[in-house]
């Protein structure tokens, strides 16, 4: 699954064309280097997102091509920065 998709249904980022644009911004890193929004997401990465001054690090436990809202946190875990 692309990143700018797991990124939307997992809902850490609303939209899609946002998390695209984060990734341009290079504001996403995927296991310590910097993502493009092409990137495909496998179980076990390391996405840490940049909002501001707040960091958002977590680890990818699974893919789902669609998720309800109160599954989607079950996509990841959120890990100490």
């Amino acid at each position: 699954m692309r990143l700018d998709k797991y990124l939307k249904v997992s809902r850490l980022i609303k939209r899609r064309t946002v998390a695209n644009d984060a990734c341009d911004a290079a504001r996403i890193t995927v296991n310590d280097k910097p993502a493009k929004a092409s990137y495909q997401v496998k179980v076990g990465d390391v996405i840490e997102i940049a909002f501001g001054q707040r960091t958002v690090k977590v680890e990818v436990l699974g893919l789902s091509e669609h998720a309800l809202k109160a599954d989607a946190a079950a996509m990841y875990r959120e890990l100490q920065s």
